[in-house]
């Protein structure tokens, strides 16, 4: 590894930068093959899903609401929805959601720089929390974060990968990173109505 190092800091000034721009169109290549691009097509059907059973079980208990058997398969949709609900968290475990996501890059080895909520972006029946992120370690470390932020059960996509200021620090090749990372939460009741209200005072053209 030091032998490494070492050939690394003989190279031109030219040679190591165009080094340093190869090994971060790798691991953000690797991550978009191997996470990101995964995860998103995840978001995108578990939507889709969560919908469809709620239609399903609005259906099922509004015309076989007396009905043994029905009422078995109504409990089994909602068990189905609980599962789904599991990738999308309520408001109040949002918090708790963002710490993990925190603890998992200082778990990684990595300096958290910056980790800041921004304003949320209100869909339908959910909203997207979006969170800049910057932190500063080694390729290891990093690619290690990316890795287990796409095992947690929330969803959490994360894009706009950047990394700069490579530096020597103890024998190793230390960067900063900066990304966006955006979760998911189911809106309440409350929260639907108020939107849709928004919604349907809006002009036509801001709608649009």
């Amino acid at each position: 590894m030091n032998n490494l190092i070492e050939r690394f800091f003989d190279l031109e000034s030219r040679q190591r930068t165009m080094l340093c721009a190869i090994l971060v169109l790798l691991v953000a290549a690797g991550y978009w093959s191997f996470v990101y691009s995964g995860r998103r097509a995840e978001t995108a059907s578990l939507r889709e899903k969560v919908e469809a059973l709620r239609d399903q079980r609005s259906a099922k208990e509004h015309l076989v609401a007396n009905l043994d058997e029905e009422r078995a398969t109504i409990r089994q949709l909602q068990g189905d929805l609980q599962r789904a609900e599991v990738q999308l968290p309520d408001k109040k475990e949002i918090p708790d959601l963002l710490s993990m996501i925190s603890s998992v890059g200082r778990e990684a080895g990595l300096e958290i720089l910056l980790f800041r909520q921004k304003a949320e972006r209100y869909q339908d029946f959910y909203a997207e929390v979006p969170v800049d992120v910057l932190v500063r370690g080694n390729y290891h470390q990093v690619a290690t974060f990316f890795d287990h932020v796409g095992q947690l059960d929330r969803i959490v996509n994360v894009s706009d990968i950047s990394m700069k200021d490579p530096k020597n620090e103890n024998g190793a090749m230390v960067v900063s990173t900066s990304c966006s990372a955006v979760t998911f939460r189911f809106l309440d009741e409350n929260e639907r109505q108020r939107i849709a209200k928004q919604k349907a005072e809006q002009p036509d053209g801001a709608k649009r």
